[in-house]
């Protein structure tokens, strides 16, 4: 069993990293080749493509223009210790042991635009580069179609090596978007977190993403290897509602706080 995230846009490259044997991206060389043609690009390019402000789209041109093979501990980090944001709060993957980030390092993969898909322990540059971005790359009219069957078909080759060989969806839409679920060896399981409002089931975007992480977290550190260890997730008021749930997605609900 494998469960994949999302990345975060925020990103911690200053805390202090432990001593890790950190791992190289299986795509590291496709990486590189984005990278080089995100740096041909002006950032007024950038911040049109990307849809984000002028500070942000010199700071993504500078970082694609540093991006810099082979990957060593002085010029990069692990995927574990260096996206920020909620998912990765819930993660929080620095006060992970070292044996539920051994697990981790088998069981989790992040979903990316620019490396395709990481291990916790695989080094990353620092980069701003969604899945759904409209990025041509030679004869690829997007990100997807560069991807989509290289990230499938790493994933298939993993979980052929799995016992359960379910895949599980703790990633948003835009970047499972990337799998083809077709080719892989077994089933998908989606993982949907909402909040009860008086009958009503919403998502939560900031407690919804928080909860992706720290089912992933949960999973390593329990050593879940099989779906049906993820029903015992509880963290922050959620738990698992089998009335509404079905083969394919599983609902884990909560009260919306303030009723």
């Amino acid at each position: 069993m494998i469960a994949v995230l999302s990345p975060a846009k925020t990103l911690d490259f200053e805390s202090p990293v432990p001593p890790v044997d950190a791992t190289q991206p299986r795509f590291l060389g496709e990486a590189a080749q984005l990278a080089r043609a995100a740096a041909r690009l002006t950032p007024a390019k950038l911040q049109r493509l990307m849809h984000i402000s002028e500070p942000l789209a010199k700071l993504n041109a500078a970082r694609f223009k540093a991006f810099t093979v082979p990957f060593t501990a002085d010029n990069a980090r692990p995927a574990l210790h260096s996206f920020d944001g909620d998912v990765y709060a819930g993660l929080a993957g620095p006060s992970l042991d070292a044996t539920a980030v051994a697990f981790a390092q088998v069981h989790v993969r992040i979903l990316s635009g620019l490396y395709g898909i990481l291990r916790p322990l695989d080094l990353m540059q620092p980069y701003r580069l969604e899945m759904g971005v409209k990025f041509a790359v030679g004869r690829k009219p997007d990100l997807y179609a560069w991807w989509g069957e290289r990230v499938t078909r790493a994933l298939a080759d993993e979980l052929a090596d799995h016992a359960d060989r379910t895949l599980v969806n703790l990633a948003s839409v835009e970047y499972f978007g990337v799998v083809q679920p077709a080719l892989l060896p077994g089933r998908v399981l989606t993982i949907d977190f909402r909040d009860d409002r008086d009958g009503a089931l919403r998502f939560n975007t900031f407690a919804g993403k928080r909860a992706r992480g720290a089912m992933a977290r949960f999973m390593a550190v329990e050593r879940i290897d099989r779906p049906v260890g993820l029903r015992d997730f509880a963290e922050d008021g959620y738990r698992f509602q089998p009335a509404l749930s079905d083969d394919d997605r599983w609902l884990f609900a909560r009260p919306a706080r303030g009723q």
